[in-house]
């Protein structure tokens, strides 16, 4: 596997994490929540997972865009980590890249952290704040794609 294959699978895996962390624990409320003007965090994370679509139909060399309806909270989600899942497998895969390894991560890819960043902001103004971590020393590993990425390793406090 190429260097630019591994990166973006170990990319990949951040996104999972840190979506996990800014997911866990919020309720059907969080998802229709809408403070800033902007996309609910439900419309959100359809959106996060129509970037993978996306990204993968890249990557397979036949580009395909859809603006997904966001579906129940708990569907969403999966819908979510499932599409994360769909698009390392073929990275992981031998077959070929029919899209730039930079160009996917300066498209689809830093456009999903950014919105990591945003449910995170809005989990705070939702008065439901995430706890803070080293995300550093986090366990992040390619292929580890489910909502489930265990207790953080350093904590800025505890839970």
């Amino acid at each position: 596997m190429s260097e630019n294959r591994e990166l973006l699978r170990h990319t990949v895996a951040t996104v999972a994490y840190r979506a996990a962390r800014a997911l866990e624990g919020a309720d059907e409320g969080f998802a229709r929540f809408s403070q800033t003007g902007g996309r609910a965090p439900g419309a959100l994370l359809a959106h996060m997972g129509d970037l993978f679509d996306w990204a993968l139909s890249m990557a397979k060399g036949a580009p395909e865009w859809h603006n997904s309806e966001p579906l129940a909270w708990a569907a969403e989600k999966d819908r979510f980590f499932a599409a994360l899942a769909s698009f390392d497998a073929y990275l992981a895969s031998p077959e070929p890249m029919h899209a730039p390894a930079d160009r996917l991560f300066q498209g689809p890819i830093a456009d999903a952290l950014t919105h990591v960043g945003q449910l995170a902001l809005m989990r705070r103004l939702y008065g439901a704040p995430t706890v803070g971590e080293n995300f550093y020393m986090a366990d992040v590993k390619a292929g580890k794609l489910d909502a489930d990425q265990g207790e953080p390793v350093q904590p800025f406090r505890k839970r």
